[in-house]
């Protein structure tokens, strides 16, 4: 029905959902790489700083770039040796609003993990579903690369993912929920139904049923829409999503659970729902602009995200920067 994916950086708890058989991919974010980078197994910061220095590369600033994405990269392995399925690792986030950066970025941890034995077919590369991240996803995509786009908190950007042939996306209902009870300064508790958050991944999912996009839909980030001891309001109001990810914490609550969970999204009720197709089955610059601007959310969260994803990126490079230094020094 839906194929699940966990959330984390933490070798040692996927390994134990893998084994359940609960999951089959793993997703990871600049937050688990900077946690890697911080407080993970020496040797993979230690491989991936010996990597980059061993490039022949000059520039410092390049060489640190570099030892990031070994690090996410030999992270990446790590995990793959785990689970059977696909293994998302994001380019830099700064990167966000650099088409040609990110699709040379791309190419290259594809290359690295290549290098290490793990097909193309194995890997997604994680990219902000900013404007130029998706027209970088469009490029990858045609030569064979498959990507992720994240940070979607609209209804826009996953439209333009799919209809620039984007291979999976990553709504975050939680943060949509987070974003309507702030402004509406909502304190009671949502019924799932009418979580922002569940109506938008639910109208992404119809949408590319509807209209024959192949792009899979992926939640990620997940809140108790009717508040504490409530945890998997969203992820239940989504069964049947063609896949989610789910932090550690919520799988276990839901292998806990004895209660039937009946299939809410199908792919042949979607066919007949009513949304009308944007942008004549491709819109364009301006109007993605236009309509995601007008999407106080999608503009807010997408912000947001990217700061948040940034700050944690500048972090490692500082780590990964002093021990490019020690190393040089020795």
């Amino acid at each position: 029905m839906t194929t699940l994916s966990i959330d984390s950086g933490d070798v040692k708890v996927i390994e134990k959902y893998a084994k359940t058989g609960f999951i089959t991919d793993a997703t990871t974010n600049p937050l688990f790489v900077s946690q890697a980078g911080s407080s993970g197994d020496p040797k993979l910061v230690d491989d991936a700083v010996a990597f980059a220095l061993s490039s022949g590369e000059r520039d410092e600033s390049e060489i640190v770039a570099l030892a990031i994405d070994a690090l996410a990269v030999n992270l990446g392995a790590s995990i793959a040796s785990i689970v059977k399925g696909y293994i998302s690792t994001e380019v830099n986030p700064k990167l966000a609003f650099d088409t040609e950066a990110s699709v040379s970025r791309g190419r290259r941890i594809i290359s690295m993990y290549e290098n290490k034995g793990i097909s193309k077919e194995r890997i997604l590369i994680k990219l902000p579903a900013t404007w130029e991240s998706i027209l970088a996803a469009e490029i990858l995509e045609k030569e064979g690369i498959q990507c992720n786009l994240t940070l979607i908190f609209s209804f826009v950007q996953a439209v333009v993912c799919a209809q620039r042939g984007a291979h999976l996306i990553s709504p975050f209902p939680g943060r949509v929920l987070d974003w309507y009870k702030a402004k509406e300064g909502r304190t009671e508790p949502t019924e799932p139904e009418n979580d922002e958050g569940v109506i938008v991944c639910k109208k992404i999912y119809n949408y590319y049923k509807k209209f024959g996009h192949d792009t899979i839909c992926m939640p990620a980030s997940w809140r108790p829409s009717r508040g504490p001891g409530y945890e998997t309001d969203e992820i239940l109001a989504l069964s049947g999503t063609d896949r989610m990810t789910i932090p550690a914490p919520l799988l276990e609550k839901l292998e806990k659970s004895e209660e039937t969970i009946p299939r809410v999204l199908d792919p042949v009720i979607a066919k007949s729902c009513d949304e009308k197709e944007l942008g004549n089955g491709m819109l364009d610059e301006k109007e993605f602009r236009y309509l995601l601007n007008m999407d106080g959310c999608g503009n807010d969260k997408l912000a947001e995200g990217l700061r948040a994803f940034i700050a944690e990126t500048e972090k490692l490079e500082e780590i990964i920067r002093a021990k490019v230094l020690q190393r040089s020094n020795q």
